[in-house]
């Protein structure tokens, strides 16, 4: 137990107990510690205390199951704070007690003995540390509550199907029919597109080189992506591939996942610290971002948008690096799983309310897109257990691969779009500034982001849909004609 007490008779004694106080360090997907510099989190700690069930529910639903008591440990720890804030009106009142004797006796002087003086000097000088131990536990409660409520995840849609299956919403393209399935990778070492053997030996496995027209591939991709972002009212970003860790954590990516397996690649830092950083703590711990949406939603950390900004749509291209390239088998053979590649990625801010306007733009663009590459798709509603922290709702295209038919149906993720409400503004501090007639207050702008275009993918899916056996060649569709240096169909050259 931790025990204070004060000296005066008519001061109760407070107790906090350390199991309240200290968290357990078990979690495995815990944060990495935030630095000063952090923003400082605004999370609705009060909707939690208010309701835990909701929260608790959705952590089962979700599969945080490392979390689903932390409303409950929430609540104990505010009633251990509100007792505290208590304790410190009595130590205060005590003060104002003496201080008023004090007062007293020094009008009166006649009759007044110095040790009646000192006496209640030693009173208020013992209650000083006294209120200094209080509001230090103040402060570990708070800590604890903050953390505690920031490890939980975003509230479910009602959209979101609860448990694991995914609802089917319709489906893009016809789907081919296709005898003799050739997959990505031997057609890439055949057309001499691929090289994974030599990333081996530069990088390890889940590593490759793209080349000649593989390469060629790439580009076009990620230029008619931008084209069509832009053309739906998109701006482009060229964002930053490393982020502080604590940015890509207030973003809902946490260095580990729930079952404690690796997810992010972490950056060791020199130990010499900018002007900008305690002298008690090292260089911030930084992350190769998996997503450009982490450093997107980091660009407004600590601002106050205006409402005219929005809603404001932004596009790019950007390297993403994924620890987690799974174990060896169908689901990660050759591009589908790797540990760096380029994604085309869109994000928006914008007012409560206005949230699935911004989500069924992101749609149209992921639609349009694969559907003027000739790829059947099918675009499923994905259930609460596939949702990340930041998630409310989140939409998934699913692309045939023919090489796949044993897994899935052949069906393969290569865009997904999801609405994460204020998680992510609540963490980065970026506030929005309302104004109405008479009235001006703040508030949280609403977040949505989705993939344009995951370029290793939608390649693999390509070379695999393109693929002509009579011809052994692979047909390039018509809108990255314009991008591809003049060639239309990707042949296997005689000299190599």
């Amino acid at each position: 137990m931790i025990a204070i007490h004060a000296v005066a008779p008519r001061f109760k004694p407070f107790a906090v107990s350390a199991s309240i106080v200290r968290r357990s360090s078990s979690h495995v997907n815990a944060a990495p510690k935030r630095p000063s510099i952090a923003p400082k989190l605004s999370i609705d700690i009060k909707h939690i205390r208010q309701n835990p069930d909701l929260y608790t529910k959705t952590c089962i639903d979700r599969n945080y199951l490392a979390q689903k008591d932390n409303p409950q440990r929430i609540i104990q720890l505010f009633k251990a704070w509100k007792q505290l804030q208590v304790d410190a009106q009595d130590v205060r009142r005590q003060n104002n007690h003496i201080q008023d004797r004090l007062a007293s006796l020094r009008r009166r002087e006649a009759g007044t003995t110095l040790d009646e003086q000192d006496h209640l000097l030693l009173q208020a000088e013992t209650l000083k540390p006294t209120l200094t131990r209080i509001f230090s536990t103040e402060a570990e409660l708070d800590d604890e509550i903050e953390s505690l409520a920031a490890e939980l995840p975003n509230l479910t849609s009602e959209e979101t199907p609860i448990g694991e299956e995914p609802r089917l919403l319709g489906y893009i393209n016809e789907r081919p029919g296709v005898s003799a399935p050739v997959n990505h990778v031997d057609i890439g070492k055949h057309l001499d597109l691929l090289d994974f053997a030599a990333a081996s030996n530069t990088s390890g496995w889940g590593w490759y080189f793209l080349k000649n027209e593989g390469a060629l591939l790439e580009q076009a991709l990620i230029q008619y992506a931008l084209s069509v972002a832009t053309r739906h009212g998109f701006s482009v970003v060229s964002p930053p591939s490393m982020v502080y860790s604590h940015i890509a954590s207030a973003c809902g990516f946490q260095p580990r996942d729930q079952g404690g397996e690796q997810q992010s690649y972490m950056i060791s830092q020199p130990e010499k610290r900018s002007p900008f950083e305690s002298e008690h703590e090292g260089k911030p711990q930084m992350t190769l971002a998996g997503t450009a949406e982490i450093p997107f939603a980091g660009m407004k950390a600590n601002t106050k948008m205006e409402e005219t900004e929005l809603p404001l749509q932004i596009v790019g291209a950007s390297r993403c690096y994924r620890a987690e390239a799974g174990a060896r088998g169908i689901d990660t053979k050759g591009l589908y799983r790797v540990h760096e590649f380029t994604k085309v990625e869109m994000f928006s801010w914008m007012i409560k309310g206005k949230e699935l306007a911004a989500f069924e733009s992101m749609l149209a663009v992921q639609k349009e897109i694969l559907q003027s590459l000739d790829l059947h798709c099918r675009i499923l509603e994905m259930p609460s257990t596939d949702l990340g922290a930041s998630a409310s709702r989140k939409v998934d295209v699913e692309a045939f691969f023919p090489s796949r038919r044993a897994k899935d149906d052949g069906y393969g993720e290569v865009t997904s779009a999801s609405i994460c409400t204020d998680y992510q503004t609540r963490r980065l501090n970026t506030r929005l500034k309302l104004t109405s007639p008479g009235q001006t207050k703040t508030d949280f702008p609403y977040t949505v982001n989705g993939t344009a275009l995951a370029v290793p993918r939608v390649l693999a899916a390509l070379l695999e849909n393109g693929w002509d056996e009579e011809k052994r060649a692979v047909k390039i569709p018509e809108v990255l004609h314009d991008w591809m240096h003049g060639i239309r169909t990707i042949k296997k050259k005689p000299d190599r």
